[in-house]
């Protein structure tokens, strides 16, 4: 894994288990062990994982998180400049998704420096496959913002968006997080809400996004992952003349079109483009 005399050292971004120790790779003990660098987001939780893999470091270890990260690159970088290899590796799952490694990565590939991966746990990817809802093509949004006009404007940049997506969230703002899932992107929209993903009290709950913000509502605790599915496309549309019905509802009470489309698009899970093509269809019917 050591740089040699007159090389230069490459980057290795090491997935860490999520939860059990046994899920590290025997590639990463080995990196754990021999690496001559370790950037780790917490230095305590790498002792805990490395005397649970019984691994004691050769190299120094020096801590790399959010709030020190850029500090840290240009050491890192005169580190592989001068030949030895930097192990990165976070409190759980893969570096540089939404944790600390992105910076040095992209110092590295800017500085013509090599950078690697050693594969291993990611709660993205996790999530995705225990989700029960379409997978052949997703986003990744990390974490939503905290304030909640800012978290909803995000969320209604997903109304339409017809892929799965991945977000994660801090215990104490799911239940918010759901809350305004449901007001922006519709109550029946399915979902899956991932805790303690691969811990011995995983639980992994399936359902419309009003029913997983009902189990939510006082709160969750541990490492949360949601999965939410896309916005069904028009091919697979509800019931148009429904929704057209719905929406003459609403600008016969004085709403707005555009705006009462976006209402019914929510309210139903699906995007404004199969509503607004759902009352353009009901209009060409009228006028037969």
């Amino acid at each position: 894994m050591t740089g040699h005399v007159g090389e230069q050292g490459r980057v290795l971004l090491a997935g860490t288990p999520l939860g059990r120790p046994d899920d590290a790779s025997a590639r990463l003990a080995a990196a754990l062990a021999t690496t001559p660098v370790i950037a780790a987001e917490d230095t305590r939780r790498l002792q805990r994982l490395c005397a649970d893999l019984g691994v004691a470091p050769t190299g120094r270890v020096v801590s790399f998180f959010d709030a020190n990260e850029a500090d840290r690159v240009p050491a890192l970088l005169d580190a592989l400049r001068a030949g030895e290899d930097v192990l990165v590796v976070t409190d759980a799952g893969m570096p540089s998704v939404s944790d600390p490694g992105y910076r040095l990565v992209a110092a590295a590939v800017d500085a013509g420096l090599d950078v690697t991966c050693l594969p291993g746990p990611s709660a993205v990817t996790t999530a995705l496959a225990v989700s029960g809802l379409p997978v052949d093509r997703f986003c990744f949004e990390g974490f939503l913002p905290r304030k909640a006009g800012a978290r909803r404007r995000a969320l209604e940049a997903l109304i339409d968006e017809p892929r799965t997506a991945v977000l994660f969230e801090a215990p104490h703002r799911i239940a918010a997080t759901l809350a305004d899932c449901v007001a922006v992107l519709g109550a029946d929209r399915r979902a899956c809400v991932c805790r303690e993903l691969t811990k011995t009290h995983e639980q992994v709950r399936r359902g419309t996004l009003a029913e997983l913000a009902a189990w939510a509502a006082d709160g969750l605790r541990g490492e949360i992952t949601v999965v939410v599915a896309g916005a069904v496309t028009s091919a697979a549309a509800p019931d148009a003349a429904s929704l057209a019905a719905e929406v003459e509802a609403r600008e016969a009470a004085g709403q707005p079109r555009k705006e009462a489309i976006a209402e019914v698009a929510r309210a139903r899970g699906v995007a404004k483009r199969v509503v607004f093509d759902a009352v353009v269809a009901a209009k060409r019917q009228q006028s037969r």
